[in-house]
C-alpha cells in the first residue's frame, strides 16, 4: 500500500480529537496580507474554511484590503495623508474604501469559499448594526473605533451553517461610514461572540523573542513585558493588543499566525503543534 495514503490516513486519525474539540466551536479569522496575494493561496484558504465549517466550526471571516485601496486611490489620482502612519480618511477615499472592500474584495473572498462548497455571505459592519463606531481621532478623518457590536446576525448564520465575510466597514451614531482596520474589527467581533479563537494570519511566522525565537504560548503579562524591554516592537504591537482586547472583551484566546505557510489555520485547530502563537489570558 502506497505509504503516502497511510500517512494520510494517519493524520486524519491524529486529527479526531482536535475536531472533537472544535466542534461547534467559533473561530474568527482575520484574513490579510500573502493570503489574499494570489488566486492559489486565495483558493486555498477558502477550501480550509469550507472545511472548517464542514466538520462542525462557526468560522467567521474579517478581512483587510490595503494594498487594493492603494491601487485604486493611485488609479483615481487620489492623494493621500498620513498621520502617524494612518490614512487621513476623507468623504471621497471613504467612498473609494468601501467601494473596494465591500465590492471588490469582499465579493472575491464569497465566490472563492461557494467554489469550495461552502455558503458564504459578504456583508459589512454596517449591516444590520453590526458595527457602531465612533471616530478613532478627529485628524483622520472617517476612521472608526468600534464602540459597539451586535452580534446577533452572526449567530443566525452560524445556526443556518451559512459563513459570514465581513468587510471592516461601521456605522457612527450620525449615519456616518467608518474604515476600521481589520485587525480591530476582527478583535472586536471575536470578543463580542465570545470566539474560541482568533486567528490573526500575518506574513510572520508569531511573536519572537529577544533571541528571535517564535514563542508558541505566551499569556497577556508576558506581553507586556515583552513590550516594555522592547522585544515586541513596531507592527508587532497593535497586532498583539488587538489579541489582548479581544480576550478582555471575551474571547478564549487568540493566535497570531503566518498566513504564508499552507494550510495554516488547519495546523492551528487541528494539529498538536499548531501554527504561530497563542495568547491566552494571564
Amino acid at each position: 500500500m502506497n505509504r503516502d495514503w497511510i500517512a494520510t490516513a494517519q493524520t486524519l486519525s491524529q486529527a479526531l480529537p482536535f475536531l472533537q474539540r472544535y466542534a461547534d466551536a467559533t473561530v474568527v479569522i482575520k484574513l490579510g496580507g500573502h493570503a489574499m496575494g494570489s488566486d492559489a493561496a486565495m483558493n486555498e484558504f477558502a477550501r480550509d474554511v469550507a472545511l472548517m465549517r464542514q466538520v462542525g466550526v462557526h468560522p467567521v471571516v474579517v478581512h483587510g484590503g490595503g494594498p487594493m485601496i492603494n491601487d485604486m486611490l493611485a488609479r483615481l489620482n487620489i492623494k493621500s495623508e498620513f498621520i502617524n502612519g494612518k490614512r487621513v480618511t476623507d468623504a471621497a477615499t471613504m467612498q473609494v474604501v468601501e467601494m473596494v472592500l465591500s465590492g471588490l474584495v469582499n465579493s472575491r473572498i464569497v465566490q472563492a469559499i461557494s467554489e469550495q462548497g461552502g455558503r458564504a455571505v459578504g456583508l459589512s459592519g454596517k449591516d444590520s448594526g453590526l458595527i457602531i463606531c465612533e471616530p478613532e481621532d478627529p485628524a483622520l478623518g472617517l476612521v472608526g473605533k468600534p464602540v459597539k457590536i451586535d452580534p446577533r446576525l452572526l449567530r443566525d448564520f452560524a445556526d443556518k451553517g451559512i459563513i459570514p465575510v465581513i468587510a471592516p466597514l461601521g456605522m457612527g451614531m450620525n449615519g456616518e461610514t467608518f474604515n476600521i482596520n481589520g485587525d480591530t474589527a476582527a478583535g472586536a467581533i471575536a470578543a463580542a461572540l465570545g470566539a474560541d479563537r482568533l486567528l490573526l494570519l500575518t506574513d510572520v511566522d508569531g511573536v519572537r523573542n529577544a533571541k528571535g525565537e517564535v514563542l508558541t504560548e505566551l499569556s497577556a503579562t508576558q506581553i507586556d513585558d515583552m513590550i516594555a524591554d522592547g522585544s515586541i516592537a513596531g507592527g508587532m504591537i497593535p497586532k498583539t493588543q488587538t489579541a489582548l482586547d479581544a480576550l478582555a472583551g471575551g474571547a478564549r484566546a487568540a493566535v497570531i499566525l503566518d498566513g504564508r505557510a499552507p494550510n495554516a489555520c488547519l495546523l492551528e485547530l487541528f494539529t498538536e503543534h499548531g501554527a504561530g502563537s497563542i495568547i491566552r489570558r494571564g
